[in-house]
């Protein structure tokens, strides 16, 4: 029978879990961490991640989490401010619950999980091998992130804590320095505040990072009422990806960052882990080719990543601010979304 193993229990990894149980195969996920931790993310949910978690059977226990209904968008380039109303409500729920609501679902339809060091020469120690033939029955799902060289001075880093205070339906992007930073509500009213910005502006601040977000005068006034709850997470170098990373590898089926990174500002990061890990998970228990998944996901991610790819070339000509006045909020939303119609149509 084929099994498959997973590398890493984020939103990427478990909804390939979830999808390759629903083949009727054994699943055994890998992750480094023994309890589940807060990760730098923007912890949007887009309303397009609302049906694949319905697909993954977690929607109502997600409702239970209480999360933040957001349903305007801000985006604030020095003094211009730009607002809308989302096309349908979105949410707020940390990767903490998140993460831990997920794998829940998958240990529950059967998923095994173990937290060994992976090297290559050990992956076949996670499931029988001694029948020949046996070690190509074992497909591979990485969802590990990705990890990429930059040349120092040229770094990027992301970075993210929790903030108690007054709380807001909106998702309100600050773009400053080269850098941005996203403001929004999770559950039990906490505010999420997670931000990119190049090595070289938070090297002036000592890496400082209260410090560093007080250089946006809007971005300050929006935290004056607000208190951290926890140090400063931070991560990185990342690097951008304009496209979906080729793939090579017949038996490993990447997904989510592993893919290639796509700029946070578009708030479709956990749309994107989600969706890529569902199709990735099916295809790895089905047999199918590796190559076609990864070109499949590159179809549904194209038009995100060539927007975010515009945009940041945009941001870093100083251009952004004078094309975001032109350009309708709910434009900017929707060229950086896959298809509605896309995420209904995980197992065709």
């Amino acid at each position: 029978m084929r099994s498959v193993l997973i590398l890493g229990a984020g939103p990427a990894g478990s909804a390939a879990a979830i999808a390759a149980l629903a083949e009727s195969v054994p699943v055994k996920i890998l992750e480094k961490s023994r309890q589940r931790r807060h990760k730098v993310c923007g912890e949007f949910i887009s309303p397009e991640a609302c049906g694949i978690l319905a697909e993954l059977g977690v929607w109502e226990q997600f409702l239970r989490l209480e999360p933040t209904r957001i349903r305007d968008c801000v985006l604030h380039f020095g003094r211009l401010t730009k607002k809308w109303t989302l096309p349908e409500c979105g949410y707020g729920l940390s990767r903490y619950e998140l993460d831990g609501l997920l794998l829940e679902r998958a240990v529950a339809l059967g998923a095994t999980v173990g937290h060994e060091a992976v090297t290559n020469n050990s992956l076949g120690n996670h499931f029988p091998t001694d029948a020949p033939g046996a070690a190509d029955k074992t497909a591979i799902v990485l969802a590990t992130g990705r990890k990429v060289a930059a040349p120092p001075g040229k770094r990027l880093f992301g970075f993210k804590a929790h903030f108690e205070g007054p709380a807001a339906d909106a998702v309100e992007l600050f773009f400053f320095d080269g850098s941005y930073v996203g403001v929004s509500c999770v559950e039990r009213g906490i505010t999420n505040v997670c931000g990119i910005a190049p090595e070289s502006a938070l090297h002036t601040c000592g890496f400082r990072l209260d410090e560093f977000v007080l250089r946006s005068e809007a971005l300050a006034e929006r935290l004056r009422p607000l208190s951290r709850k926890f140090k400063w997470l931070t991560v990185g170098p990342l690097v951008y990806s304009r496209t979906v990373r080729t793939w090579v590898d017949p038996n490993t089926y990447p997904a989510g960052d592993a893919l290639g990174f796509v700029d946070p500002f578009t708030g479709s990061g956990i749309l994107n882990a989600l969706l890529t890990g569902w199709l990735s998970g099916s295809a790895a228990a089905r047999g199918l080719s590796s190559q076609g998944c990864v070109a499949r996901c590159g179809a549904l991610l194209g038009k995100p990543y060539w927007t975010s790819a515009l945009f940041r070339g945009l941001l870093d000509a100083g251009c952004a601010e004078h094309l975001a006045a032109l350009i309708p909020g709910s434009w900017l939303f929707r060229l950086t979304r896959v298809g509605r119609l896309a995420t209904y149509r995980l197992c065709a």
